[in-house]
């Protein structure tokens, strides 16, 4: 049985950092969130990173998306001195303290952006529509660029390649994405409740 786990393959797994800049220091905190950025491609197993940066300028909420390829990975990160250094240098910039989550495969999918927190989920029928577009997308992708490929493997196979690729793309970047460009619509009380945090 460990020998089997030992041959599973990682499972990308994501840290979403969520903190409230101060209004006075946001030059700063955009310096800072560069620094980190810059810092955190230089570790093994990175694999992307995003900052969704705030729509309401009285709540000033940054989120910074953090992408490794496996937990090994992200706890060495978590763990790093300069990881430390930085959330440590963070708290003279922003207000209260930083939100820090991990996830990984489809919990991310619509936890994005923090701001969530504060009211309830999307409505079902609009995750499954944001969810049908994603997949719509990344099939009409897969099917232009591997469809001739796809076409000569048997059934199965192009099958399980073509889910594979569906679902690595969707956990990152299809989702966090159109849950970004799509917030409005998502979560349409989003400004009122951030300026009631202000």
């Amino acid at each position: 049985m460990m020998e089997q786990n030992k041959r599973e393959e990682p499972t990308p797994i994501t840290m979403v950092i969520s903190e409230v800049a101060k209004l006075d220091r946001l030059r700063e905190y955009e310096e800072w969130a560069n620094d980190l950025i810059r810092a955190v491609k230089t570790f093994e197993g990175f694999a992307g990173v995003d900052i969704i940066r705030p729509g309401d300028h009285s709540h000033p909420e940054y989120v910074l998306i953090i992408i490794f390829d496996g937990f090994d990975h992200l706890k060495s990160w978590q763990e790093s001195q300069i990881f430390a250094e930085l959330m440590a240098h963070s708290e003279e910039l922003i207000v209260g303290e930083a939100q820090i989550q991990k996830a990984s495969g489809l919990e991310l999918w619509f936890t994005l952006p923090d701001e969530s927190r504060f009211m309830p989920r999307p409505a079902y029928y609009k995750m499954v529509i944001v969810s049908m577009i994603g997949v719509f997308s990344i099939v009409l992708l897969v099917n232009a660029v591997f469809g001739p490929l796809l076409d000569t493997l048997p059934y199965l196979l192009s099958l399980l390649i073509s889910v594979t690729a569906v679902s690595a793309l969707m956990t990152y970047p299809v989702m966090p994405y159109l849950t970004h460009w799509l917030n409005p619509w998502l979560y349409p009380t989003q400004k009122k409740v951030g300026a009631g945090q202000g």
